[in-house]
């Protein structure tokens, strides 16, 4: 029994650690607004999941995942979101002044970092698949499925958080030299990149 829990704990791990659009996210927003919007876009990719797992545990999520249709929309939507943010990253690289110091200056509106989060993983139906094809076959024999999945996803909310953050907090770090303005442009182009690549994926895979 023990070995199944290790095992769950160990998809869960290898999921939250392999770089993906939420990684990229908290990458642009760490960039440029700084550690706090890092984390903010952090928790806002966490909620996402949370949304999911509970869809996941109530049952809803299985509905989505089982129909072509409304997989499909939510697909596409969040390819075209991704794509925006790609968009608007590279635009922003483009329009970046020089300036004499080293501090980005944050192109933010208040909670827009969360948002993006968010809506990164809101947006991402293959949440939803692995939440209701993946999840439930790593709930332990005997063990209750309502609360057994519903505290796998606490875990994976929890797992987000530990190296999401952790990772903006590198990230934010070195933020002196990474505000450079020559080499900022270089990584927004990078994650801008990076960000209509997963966007434009994800809509050819819908199509």
């Amino acid at each position: 029994m023990w070995g199944v829990v290790a095992t769950a704990l160990a998809v869960l791990a290898q999921l939250t650690v392999v770089p993906g659009p939420d990684m990229a996210v908290v990458t642009r927003e760490g960039l440029s607004g700084g550690r706090s919007s890092a984390l903010r876009a952090t928790f806002g990719v966490v909620a996402g999941l949370m949304v999911w797992g509970a869809l996941t545990v109530v049952g809803l999520g299985a509905v989505l995942a089982a129909s072509a249709e409304a997989y499909t929309v939510v697909k596409v939507v969040g390819g075209l979101y991704l794509v925006y943010l790609g968009v608007t990253t590279l635009w922003q690289s483009r329009t970046r002044k020089e300036s004499a110091g080293t501090k980005p200056v944050s192109v933010h509106l208040q909670g827009s970092s969360w948002r993006a989060g968010f809506l990164t993983n809101l947006l991402n139906p293959k949440i939803a698949v692995f939440y209701t094809g993946l999840l439930p076959q790593l709930v332990p024999p005997g063990w209750p499925t309502a609360p057994t999945l519903a505290a796998l996803v606490l875990v994976h909310g929890l797992l987000g958080i530990v190296w999401l953050g952790a990772y903006s907090l590198l990230l934010t770090r070195a933020r002196a030299t990474l505000g450079k303005p020559s080499i900022r442009r270089i990584l927004d182009r990078i994650t801008g990149t990076v960000l209509f690549g997963f966007g434009a994926v994800v809509v050819a895979e819908a199509r």
